[in-house]
């Protein structure tokens, strides 16, 4: 007979007090493996970060002159072309990055969030792609070669922003959710900057934002360990 008066079967094992205590570490145990296949954002801000750096560096550096000839355009110095090269492909390289190492530690995960995820990956692409897109037209409209690189580097940390915060949202982590709050502020700042002192305010206060959100994160995993190594 058990507590409740109801009789158990001939046989049974008693249950053990120690079935809660287990279900309850079976639960953690795996939280902490879905934990650990989540994507390191450190890896992700550092990548992003060393990207901003050098790119907005390469473009500012040689906006004004301090490394090899600017562009001047209708009286306009323009960053070189390949420093515009340079800041395209660590930008890509990033890009690619992320992707590989969120597809990589996603991989088996089934559900709303790995949906999400692709989802959110193909946003980020779909996005880029539009704002391209506009900004050509935006050109074909008559915009000059200031205009056209402002606007550029505003939409561009615009939309990134966005999709930071929008990513930080889903996954409840405000430390993404801040570092796209600190991109739209520091490109804010950026345009009212103006040339080339934009591409010097990008590449210290954005590319240093990814930097701190990389150490915040490191913190905050040595003082959370489920949360991975």
């Amino acid at each position: 007979m058990t507590d409740d008066g109801t009789s158990r079967p001939s046989g049974a094992p008693a249950e053990s007090p120690l079935d809660a205590a287990e279900s309850l570490r079976i639960i953690a145990a795996q939280t902490a493996k879905v934990r650990s296949r989540e994507p390191d954002s450190r890896l992700i801000f550092a990548a992003w970060g060393a990207a901003w750096l050098l790119g907005y560096l390469a473009l500012y550096l040689t906006a004004t002159g301090r490394v090899g000839q600017p562009q001047v355009t209708e009286g306009f110095s323009l960053p070189a072309g390949w420093a515009f090269a340079v800041f395209g492909l660590a930008i890509i390289a990033a890009m690619v990055f992320t992707v590989v190492h969120s597809t990589r530690a996603n991989a088996g995960i089934k559900g709303v969030s790995a949906s999400f995820g692709a989802m959110y990956g193909w946003t980020w692409c779909l996005g880029f792609v539009a704002m391209s897109v506009m900004l050509g037209g935006l050109a074909r409209a008559g915009a000059g070669p200031e205009v056209m690189a402002v606007a550029s580097n505003a939409c561009s940390c615009l939309l990134v922003g966005v999709l930071y915060m929008a990513g930080g949202a889903f996954w409840q982590d405000r430390q993404q959710y801040a570092i796209g709050v600190w991109i739209i502020l520091v490109a804010t700042v950026a345009v009212f900057a103006g040339l080339p002192q934009t591409y010097l305010v990008m590449a210290v206060l954005g590319g240093g934002g990814f930097f701190v959100g990389m150490v915040l994160e490191h913190l905050r995993r040595r003082r959370d360990p489920s949360a991975g190594a």
